[in-house]
């Protein structure tokens, strides 16, 4: 789970949020950003936390859960203690595998089936492979069942070392994904982000998604190189810079270190081609980075994009 949620400007714009009241503004942002959120939508929400971070009594929490339901934006299990907020996936997509992974752990940790079967159900609408996890099979070996042989109740030890394995992998869950390495990775992300603020404009969702990508695959001096070829180039976009990016991938350029190897061997490789009046095929794709890759968007193309995501 990352440490920070991600809001969007247009939230306070929203036809439904318009119409809430002040208090449920507040909460619908609360149920998004609070402290327990997930990757994948569902998490142990109790009241009590509820009251302590919001300020609010048990009276106006039951109030507010009770409403959100009847809106039709949450799903509150009183006994497993868990939420699970609608629609999240739609709007969380899954393009990521450190992510997708990241949800099919913490998955293994809900404890509602229902809420589990709508979590694959909204999985399913919106094209996501997510691994399934039978929370019945999962707790198996915390049961007795009989032997088909002899008729004698016992603990299988198939099942045993099944919890077994799985208890490890809820203890390294905050190891691989939640720990020092994302902590890590959330700090470059932070540079990331500030580079691009700094230079290319404002991080809306889809700009945070790709910076997510970006992040998994490049060092933040290598994208802070990109974004200089970009100025350099006066086509400081995204689209640019992620042609950039797109070319080094193919040539398993990922590190700044890789990048100078890189332009070295392209030099040699122009000195090698002549040193003639025109320049060489190598010589332009140091210069421009490949520059047919990396055309400006048509009005058509631009005009297509947004009727897909009016569609959305």
């Amino acid at each position: 789970m990352a440490i920070y949620r991600q809001v969007h400007i247009n939230y306070w714009q929203d036809g439904f949020v318009l119409d809430l009241t002040p208090e449920e503004k507040y909460f619908y942002i609360y149920i998004m950003t609070n402290s327990k959120t997930s990757q994948c939508g569902i998490y142990e929400l109790p009241k009590r936390i509820i009251e302590t971070e919001t300020g609010y009594n048990r009276e106006t929490i039951e109030k507010l859960i009770t409403r959100f339901e009847d809106y039709k934006k949450v799903i509150y299990c009183k006994d497993t203690r868990e939420i699970f907020i609608k629609n999240w996936i739609k709007h969380n997509k899954v393009v990521s595998p450190k992510v997708k992974k990241c949800i099919e752990k913490e998955i293994r940790n809900i404890k509602s089936k229902d809420l589990l079967d709508l979590f694959y159900k909204e999985c399913n609408k919106y094209g996501y492979d997510i691994e399934k996890v039978d929370i019945d099979d999962r707790w198996q070996g915390a049961d007795e069942v009989k032997d088909n042989d002899g008729g004698q109740d016992k603990k299988p030890e198939q099942s045993q070392d099944r919890k077994l394995e799985q208890s490890r992998e809820g203890d390294d869950i905050s190891s691989q994904v939640t720990d020092n390495n994302k902590e890590e990775h959330n700090e470059k992300l932070g540079k990331m982000s500030k580079l691009y603020e700094a230079n290319v404009g404002l991080i809306n969702g889809v700009v945070g998604e790709w910076l997510i990508e970006v992040s998994e695959s490049f060092d933040v001096e290598l994208f802070k190189k990109a974004i200089e070829i970009a100025t350099d180039n006066g086509k400081c976009n995204r689209g640019y810079i992620n042609g950039i990016l797109n070319t080094w991938r193919s040539n398993k350029v990922s590190n700044y270190e890789e990048y100078k190897a890189y332009v070295v061997g392209l030099k040699k490789r122009e000195a090698s081609y002549g040193r003639d009046n025109s320049k060489s095929k190598y010589a332009r794709e140091l210069e421009n980075e490949d520059e047919t890759i990396y055309q400006k968007p048509s009005d058509e193309q631009i005009r297509a994009v947004r009727e897909l995501c009016k569609g959305e």
